[in-house]
């Protein structure tokens, strides 16, 4: 049995913050109703709201998995991102270099070099749109569309946040998000995104200046959705990466796919 101690930033539910350490909704269920979960040491078996002020101590079987891996080669690796990860952590985790990133939350294809060389290489065809990158996203609300949407960006780093307008202003960045409607209903439409660069948030955040966020999104939805869905992770998921010719033989005209479990469920077939 392996021990943990933790704090956690701001408030939430235990639950949120085990997720958030990369055990699953479930996980951290069955934690709380073995009584697993000590709150300032003592024991609890409810989902309780936790602050920065609380001691969290939890007793678990294993560590969570935050990849598995999809391509292995000589010079890149290619692997299937989990919630609760930072690129970063996890690029020093599998002792490789990161070339481009997904938000903590957001699961999916994740490419890495394994040499200096490759990093280069896999850097400048991100940068250059050589890569391409598709993703999908369960939103809120019914939205039929095919459509390739421009809007402008500006990063607000002290909130950790960003914010999107129609038309140019200070400091703002131009953003291109390609949207296709895959499946919807009333309550909420599944859909296939390319961004096309891809700037800090800018499928959560473009979203929801659309008036669909994605579920699951508690930065940029609703409270009222994020009560309603009752989803613990965002629905939001890098499902392929399509490469160019970068310069290394191994993935070069290659195209890496993942389709995740919420889009499986629907029963739909996804390019």
């Amino acid at each position: 049995m392996l021990k943990k101690v933790f704090n956690i930033s701001g408030s939430k539910k235990v639950t949120e913050a085990l997720t958030e350490l990369g055990f699953s909704y479930n996980e951290a269920l069955k934690m709380l109703r073995l009584k697993d979960v000590r709150v300032n040491g003592v024991k609890i078996n409810k989902d309780q709201t936790v602050s920065e002020e609380d001691e969290i101590t939890i007793f678990y079987q294993e560590e969570p998995k935050f990849y598995e891996v999809v391509f292995a080669g000589k010079d890149v690796l290619i692997v299937s991102k989990k919630a609760g990860i930072e690129t970063e952590e996890l690029a020093k985790l599998l002792k490789v270099y990161p070339v481009h990133r997904l938000d903590r939350n957001t699961e999916g294809l994740t490419a890495f070099a394994k040499t200096i060389d490759a990093q280069k290489l896999l850097e400048r065809a991100f940068k250059n749109h050589t890569v391409r990158k598709f993703y999908l996203a369960e939103v809120v609300g019914s939205l039929r569309v095919d459509n390739l949407f421009t809007a402008y960006l500006v990063k607000d780093a002290e909130r950790s946040l960003v914010k999107v307008f129609d038309k140019k202003v200070a400091n703002s960045k131009k953003i291109e998000t390609k949207i296709t409607t895959l499946k919807q209903t009333q309550e909420s439409s599944l859909l296939k995104v390319e961004i096309i660069g891809g700037k800090t948030h800018q499928i959560r955040a473009h979203l929801a200046h659309l008036g669909h966020a994605i579920i699951g999104d508690g930065k940029y939805g609703r409270r009222e959705d994020y009560k309603k869905f009752k989803c613990k992770h965002q629905k939001l998921f890098a499902y392929k990466l399509t490469f160019g010719d970068i310069g290394i033989d191994e993935i070069d005209g290659r195209e890496f796919k993942v389709v995740p479990d919420f889009v499986k469920e629907l029963n739909i077939v996804v390019d």
